[in-house]
């Protein structure tokens, strides 16, 4: 069963035609991969999916619903969690702070699902260690930690997430990736943007690759990763 899909997306910014007609679909429970060169059309699509832009033609479909019209907060309302690639972290907010903001249900932080936390500080230590801090202050994988972290801070059918392991240290990445196959484990379904491909190889269960607005391929990421051949004509690298 698709939990998500795109038919047909075509998104028009300003007088730019971003989106040509996207056809993609993340199945439930698994993690798909939306992979692309620089400028394809990946970061417009998840806007797209978010309500951020508004598709031009074609229809986005969550859970059997259409959103393609909704606006955003309707669309996180039906449990879709956005990560974007600045991470849209409050900077003169503390760690805690920010993740009470996300907390829609509680009011002060003694109202915020312990149980949860206790599970969200064992994906991510540093949210813990760094609770009472100013969010500013943290290394971009700290902050990266605390933007997925804020995201599922209450329960998600949906983690999207825009290239969540830019700029990282190779150690914080093995710590997002170990993150992201137990949020997976736990029943979410993900769609990530990656660049980095070691990151899309280990964790992807689907991939769909992007060129100039549209998906040129879509399939199970093991054959993918086995198919030199394709990944060089598609991506211009070989996994």
């Amino acid at each position: 069963m698709n939990l998500l899909e795109l038919q047909g997306v075509q998104t028009h910014i300003g007088a730019y035609h971003i989106l040509h007609g996207v056809d993609l679909v993340v199945p439930k429970g698994q993690l798909t991969m939306l992979l692309g060169r620089n400028g394809a059309g990946k970061t417009t699509t998840l806007r797209t999916i978010m309500g951020l832009w508004h598709a031009s033609e074609g229809r986005v479909r969550f859970d059997d619903k259409d959103i393609t019209a909704m606006h955003t907060p309707q669309i996180a309302g039906l449990g879709i969690a956005y990560v974007p690639e600045n991470m849209g972290i409050f900077s003169d907010l503390t760690v805690k702070e920010n993740m009470l903001l996300a907390a829609r249900g509680a009011k002060n932080a003694e109202q915020m699902d312990d149980t949860r936390l206790k599970w969200i500080f064992k994906l991510f230590p540093a949210v813990e260690k760094f609770w009472n801090h100013p969010a500013g202050k943290l290394s971009g994988g700290q902050k990266q930690m605390l933007a997925v972290s804020r995201a599922i801070v209450e329960p998600r059918e949906l983690l999207i997430v825009d290239e969540p392991s830019k700029g990282l240290a190779p150690a914080i990445i093995n710590n997002m990736i170990d993150a992201f196959g137990e949020l997976k484990r736990s029943g979410v379904t993900i769609l990530l943007v990656e660049q980095n491909i070691n990151f899309a190889q280990r964790l992807g269960d689907t991939v769909a690759v992007m060129d100039n607005g549209r998906v040129v391929h879509s399939g199970g990421m093991a054959e993918f990763s086995a198919d030199a051949q394709l990944q060089q004509s598609l991506l211009g690298l070989a996994l």
